[in-house]
């Protein structure tokens, strides 16, 4: 089968198109016919080994003191199931599915096996494939945070990077759990995060959210840009700063605020669950979670995709298509 692999760590054109063996499902796994995948942020930070502050030798401890450990990157994929192994009953051939392997990766080729209670589930029928590949790394990451701050109704969000990947996700999941939303992007951005359900918006290339009078209960940054002494006068008594993109500083509990506030930060790495996946699956069909897509790109042309997410400057979703939707659409007819 194709995949594509990379080496070495480095730039955009490390990522090449090869052959690599197909792999076989095993009992209680269902093989994937991959139609559609991502690049992401962590394919961007496994690639080229940029990490949080601090954390540059665990960054070569876990994807590879020498080179990458894992060759084939991508977390997340939408496609059809080829085949199943023995035991398995939650899935049959031709079911359409969505999955997100997170740090397992192996998303960027023709084909994936899943254990079948993975973090697996069936495409809403709403959604294309391409929609539902775009599903799962933003919203397991925002979904997963969000519940680490103890969101409930009524609560004032700013989200910082809100027109991005993880950023999109987490303007809609605040607004389902009944917050307040502010989004803070770029001009170019304030629309789109106002169709998500932005209560409110602030342009940052000309405002700055700290220089104002408003305060929030929850500072969710997912540019990893915000340390609590730029924010604290931001937030409310018992205020909580979300790292999802934290400093080892503020995994390690070092950024602290005077205990009287109640403020502090939130850090570390997102916890999923087969039910998260689920839940997900429920609110998109819904239409309160919706993909965003910025670019499409063949699988072949994976290096130029990587390209675009360096430039740090996407909206939403990079898509890499694996079947071309002409394929897709002539099965389907």
């Amino acid at each position: 089968m194709k995949a594509v692999v990379f080496a070495k760590y480095g730039p955009p054109d490390v990522v090449t198109l090869t052959d690599v063996p197909r792999p076989e499902p095993r009992r209680r796994e269902v093989l994937i016919r991959i139609h559609a995948t991502t690049v992401t942020t962590a394919d961007w930070r496994a690639r080229s080994l940029h990490m949080p502050a601090g954390f540059g030798l665990l960054g070569r401890l876990v994807f590879g003191i020498f080179g990458p450990r894992k060759p084939v990157l991508g977390t997340e994929l939408a496609g059809v199931i080829e085949a199943v192994g023995p035991g398995v009953t939650r899935f049959k051939p031709g079911d359409q599915v969505f999955a997100f392997t997170g740090g397992r990766y192996g998303c960027h080729a023709e084909y994936r096996t899943m254990p079948e209670d993975g973090l697996l589930a069936k495409k809403p029928p709403n959604l294309a494939l391409d929609e539902a590949a775009s599903l799962s790394f933003g919203a397991t990451n925002a979904l997963s945070f969000l519940r680490k701050a103890g969101i409930k109704p009524s609560d004032q969000v700013l989200i910082l990077g809100a027109s991005g990947n993880v950023g999109t996700a987490a303007v809609q999941l605040a607004k389902h759990f009944g917050a307040e939303v502010t989004a803070v992007c770029s001009t170019p951005n304030l629309d789109l995060v106002r169709s998500l359900g932005a209560d409110h918006v602030i342009d940052y290339t000309r405002e700055d959210f700290a220089q104002q009078h408003n305060r929030y209960d929850i500072i969710l940054d997912t540019t990893g840009t915000t340390t609590l002494a730029r924010c604290e006068q931001s937030l409310k008594q018992n205020g909580r700063l979300v790292a999802i993109q934290g400093s080892l500083s503020q995994m390690l509990g070092l950024q602290r605020a005077p205990r009287r506030t109640g403020k502090k930060v939130i850090a570390g790495v997102a916890t999923v669950t087969p039910a998260d996946i689920d839940l997900i699956a429920h609110l998109a069909e819904r239409g309160t979670l919706r993909p965003v897509i910025d670019r499409r790109y063949p699988l072949e042309a994976a290096a130029q995709a990587h390209a675009y997410v360096d430039t740090g400057r996407k909206r939403g979703s990079v898509v890499l298509s694996v079947v071309p939707d002409r394929d897709v659409q002539a099965k389907a007819a």
